[in-house]
C-alpha cells in the first residue's frame, strides 16, 4: 500500500455486506470491505487476517500469558512480524507494548504502545511520540449513546502498514 498524504479512514463493523457470521471486517468509505479477521475454531486461541481476496495476510495467536505474535501468512511456521504484551489491564484502561521483530527475529529497536479503552471501542496506536491510527465510536446528531457494533479507524500519514494497524485494533479489542 502506498502512503497516503492524508489521513485514511476505515469503518470496522461485523455487519458489513459479505462477512460471513463472526467474522470483523474493515471497510473504506465506499463499502468495500479491505480486511477481515476470521476466528478460527481449532485452535481457539488463533485469529486469521485476511485482505479483500481472503488472502491470509497475518495469523495470530494469543498465549495463555496474555501476550499475542504475528506471523506472516496462514501458521505459526512463517516468520514472526510482531510480539504484543499486554502491561496494563484495567477495566477502563487497558495498554499493549508491540514490538516489531526483524528479518533476523529479533525485537527491533521500532515499538508501538497501543493506549485505551477496548469497551468504548476507543484506542490510539503511538510510535515514540507520534500518533500512528486511533479508533472512535460512529456518533450521530442528535443522538445521545453511540452504537458499539460499528467504529472509525483512521491512519494518519507516515505509516504505510495499514494491515498491522488493523491486527493491532483485533488484538486491542480481544
Amino acid at each position: 500500500m502506498t502512503i497516503s498524504p492524508i489521513p485514511v479512514d476505515l469503518f470496522v463493523s461485523k455487519k458489513h455486506p459479505g462477512l460471513t457470521g463472526g467474522d470483523l471486517g474493515f471497510a473504506d468509505a465506499s463499502g468495500n470491505v479491505i480486511f477481515r479477521v476470521n476466528r478460527q475454531s481449532s485452535p481457539k486461541n488463533k485469529r486469521l487476517f485476511l485482505n479483500s481476496t481472503g488472502n491470509p495476510l497475518i495469523s495470530i495467536y494469543r498465549y495463555r500469558n496474555g501476550s499475542w505474535q504475528g506471523f506472516t501468512g496462514e501458521d505459526d511456521q512463517k516468520q514472526c512480524i510482531f510480539r504484543v504484551q499486554r502491561t496494563v489491564n484495567k477495566l477502563t484502561r487497558t495498554e499493549l507494548e508491540v514490538f516489531l521483530v526483524g528479518e533476523n527475529g529479533e525485537d527491533s529497536a521500532s515499538k508501538l504502545k497501543v493506549k485505551g479503552c477496548p469497551f468504548q471501542k476507543s484506542c490510539t496506536i503511538y510510535r515514540g511520540n507520534d500518533i500512528v491510527a486511533q479508533t472512535s465510536l460512529m456518533y450521530k446528531l442528535r443522538q445521545l449513546y453511540a452504537k458499539r457494533n460499528k467504529f472509525r479507524l483512521t491512519i494518519f500519514p507516515g505509516f504505510d502498514d495499514h494491515a498491522l494497524v488493523a491486527a493491532l485494533v483485533v488484538i486491542f479489542l480481544d
